[in-house]
């Protein structure tokens, strides 16, 4: 198993992901440009974390946590553009907000932690 496999966020990430995609691959209503950056946005987060986490320094490690946060972010605000649009369910952007939120709280914690690392 690798180490990213082991940290709660990553499978926190990995199931948000699964859901996301599933519904970008099965909504063919969605205009094609938000579509494809909310799947580059969602990839990134999971993929900068997963990279982060094989980086040997702390200051490596905290760029691409830094950067999976801001992946977080980015898909927050396209979630937010759909909604507003009517593209999406309540319900459904609220269950997706909630994970998003999560995420964002344990990867602030994680690139907190490696400031007081020595």
């Amino acid at each position: 198993m690798f180490d990213f496999e082991k940290l709660d966020v990553y499978q926190e990430i990995r199931s948000l992901n699964a859901k996301v995609l599933h519904l970008l691959f099965t909504r063919k209503d969605f205009d094609i440009y938000v579509t494809e950056q909310f799947k580059r946005a969602s990839l990134s987060s999971l993929l900068n974390l997963a990279e982060g986490t094989g980086r040997m320094t702390n200051t490596d490690k905290k760029r691409y946590y830094i950067t999976a946060r801001a992946s977080v972010f980015e898909c927050v605000a396209i979630l937010q553009t759909l909604l507003d649009l009517g593209s999406l369910e309540s319900d459904f952007y609220e269950e997706l907000y909630k994970s998003y939120d999560k995420i964002s709280r344990m990867l602030l914690g994680m690139i907190r932690s490696l400031d007081s690392t020595p």
